[in-house]
């Protein structure tokens, strides 16, 4: 049996931290891989983490978003969020996304850099609907 790499204690910690808050959250890897999201965020998008498990970004971005506004999905290259916090910075942005049944929704996202003493480790994103849901 292979063991995988033991996470950063700063993960670990951000986790456990989001599986206690009910605002709508996620953890991302330094490689931008979705790692955990809470019940609150899992409530959102018609799905809980438990199901999902660790997502790519691709697949994280075709499932859910966040889109464009012409319903396309939005590279994580290109995501002003993803920019700012690659660079050590938070950020602060407006997207939409889609949930699993395919209500989509306008959401405010911001985004914390988690910096140990190995440098960048990953992102706290947290995100709440900004008005209601059409399908």
């Amino acid at each position: 049996m292979e063991l995988s790499p033991q996470r950063p204690i700063e993960l670990i910690l951000a986790r456990n931290l989001l599986s206690s808050l009910s605002t709508p959250a996620f953890l991302a890897s330094a490689s931008g891989e979705i790692i955990f999201y809470n019940e609150a965020a899992g409530g959102m998008l018609g799905q809980r983490f438990e199901e999902t498990g660790k997502m790519s970004p691709e697949d994280w971005t075709s499932k859910f978003g966040p889109l464009a506004e012409d319903g396309k999905p939005i590279p994580l290259e290109e995501q002003a969020l993803t920019i700012a916090l690659r660079a050590n910075r938070a950020g602060h942005a407006l997207y939409r996304i889609r949930s699993l049944s395919g209500v989509e929704r306008k959401i405010e996202t911001s985004g914390l850099p988690i910096v140990g003493i190995d440098g960048f480790q990953g992102a706290m994103v947290f995100f709440w609907p900004v008005d209601e849901a059409t399908e």
